[in-house]
């Protein structure tokens, strides 16, 4: 179960974060004061832990290392998503249009500056996959999860943050752009699912004997896997963003993908 807990931010680990963050670079402490703007007499005041930066050098400090806040301030914060309740690390926080880490979300639920979705039910069906186990069953997941959600910010501000209806108009788009493709055998597309590229991001045989990746591993995407009218032990898998589709083919766990189109929209 996931536990909403408000802890005060506590700074004692700041100062080694900031340390074991520029010596990894192999940066001084006079290259990282100008990179932040800042002075070297600061950054080693930060380093003694005799202060700690303020909000808008966080921030630049943040962008520089690609860590989140909460991270270099030693994570003092428990970080949930406040859409699927999922606990939230740096490899899984969200980012705003700038790139910007947004501690509020993780990355399936909020997407290049948008929200991902409208429906709680369409949330729930994906999470209970997710959360069922041997000692979860699948009517346990989806209980705890239709008790949590409605409890987390995004749903309980659903209207004033837009619901996500933007991004339900880009996913409706997306469908009948596949569904236009009319490829044999691919049935009818219904839905697409956020999807993070480093789970989905299958590597193709060219013709020329070669391997390419499509995909960046830290993008969000929308995708689903659809059973193929056939039969057989082979399934489609699309994916697309705002600049392409993509349908591909393969076997059980992504094994033997073969590339069916790559359009650019």
């Amino acid at each position: 179960m996931v536990e909403y807990i408000q802890m005060e931010v506590v700074n004692t680990d700041t100062k080694d974060i900031i340390f074991n963050l520029r010596t990894k670079r192999g940066l001084s402490q006079d290259e990282l004061a100008e990179k932040v703007l800042v002075t070297r007499q600061a950054v080693s005041r930060w380093e003694t832990g005799e202060t700690i930066p303020n909000t808008e050098t966080l921030k630049l400090l943040s962008e520089f290392f690609d860590v989140s806040i909460n991270t270099l301030l030693g994570s003092p914060r428990k970080l949930i998503c406040q859409c699927c309740g999922m606990p939230l690390d740096d490899s899984v926080i969200s980012r705003d249009k700038d790139g910007t880490f947004n501690e509020d979300y993780c990355k399936w639920c909020y997407a290049d500056g948008e929200y991902t979705y409208s429906n709680m039910d369409d949330l729930i069906e994906v999470c209970v996959g997710h959360l069922k186990n041997e000692n979860c069953s699948e009517e346990q997941a989806r209980s705890h999860l239709r008790d949590t959600l409605p409890k987390l910010d995004y749903w309980k501000r659903y209207e004033e943050l837009g619901g996500g209806k933007r991004f339900e108009e880009l996913k409706k788009q997306l469908i009948d752009e596949f569904n236009a493709l009319q490829i044999e055998g691919m049935p009818k597309v219904k839905k697409l699912n956020a999807l993070v590229g480093s789970f989905v991001n299958l590597e193709y045989r060219l013709p020329n004997g070669k391997t390419v990746k499509f995909l960046d591993d830290g993008a969000t995407y929308l995708g689903n896997q659809l059973e193929s009218e056939f039969g057989g032990d082979r399934c489609f898998g699309i994916l697309a963003n705002m600049d392409f589709l993509l349908v591909a083919t393969y076997e059980e766990g992504g094994e033997n993908p073969e590339l069916v189109i790559y359009k650019k929209r």
